[in-house]
């Protein structure tokens, strides 16, 4: 398998503590992976050094070929903007645009001509069966539907890779369980996922592979219940 993501001995201290510690990752492409671990035990840290919003203390971070540790912050964006697909636990969509409109802006941002951008929003509106709530504001949305417009926006710019950061953490059990499916399909589908969660339930769901961290350090790396 193709390596997507490889993570050469990283470490990320803060004040001495080391967040992340000497860890070694390879992803293949295509690949879903899951991080777990109790608070505090550095997936989060992780996830954010894989998308350049952090840079290690030591070690190299590979994606996509690119060593983002290498990045300034400008290339960095860049790269985010080109490979990389973001969702977070509590959504972050803007409250003042439609659902059409936060699902488009990444694709404009990144140069899209405003009607295209907004013709691939529709699309995966679509695809996602959430289209009718296109021209809804968020806030009239339930949680669910919510991180579907979040995941919906990740996918705008076609991203070589999906990081999710506890997705299903602001959802109740029902949402939770069709998010994990959604993203479970988006992997057999061929979308390459690297997904942050305390629950294990969610894990064995949505990936085929659960990587465990404690005190910043991979504890175990093994397959998971999720298959293609």
């Amino acid at each position: 398998m193709e390596s997507l993501i490889e993570l050469t001995d990283v470490t990320r201290s803060y004040d001495g503590r080391a967040a992340v510690d000497r860890v070694g990752l390879q992803v293949g492409r295509g690949e879903a992976i899951a991080v777990t671990g109790a608070s505090g035990s550095g997936k989060s840290t992780l996830l954010n050094l894989i998308a350049g919003l952090d840079k290690p203390s030591s070690g190299a971070v590979t994606v996509a070929g690119e060593r983002v540790d290498q990045l300034s912050e400008t290339r960095a964006a860049q790269f985010r903007r080109r490979h990389i697909g973001m969702i977070f636990q509590f959504f972050n969509l803007l409250d003042d645009l439609t659902v059409t409109d936060n699902v488009a802006l990444p694709a404009q941002l990144a140069g899209l001509p405003a009607a295209r951008a907004r013709g691939r929003a529709e699309e995966l509106l679509a695809g996602l069966r959430i289209q009718q709530h296109r021209g809804a504001y968020p806030a009239r949305l339930s949680g669910g539907e919510r991180q579907r417009v979040a995941i919906a926006r990740a996918l705008v710019n076609q991203p070589t890779l999906l990081l999710a950061d506890e997705p299903t953490g602001a959802l109740d059990t029902v949402a939770g369980e069709g998010v994990g499916e959604l993203l479970r399909q988006l992997n057999r589908d061929g979308q390459s996922l690297v997904l942050i969660t305390h629950d294990q339930g969610l894990a064995a769901r949505s990936a085929s592979r659960a990587v465990q961290l404690a005190d910043g350090r991979i504890v175990s790396d093994q397959a998971v219940g999720a298959r293609r």
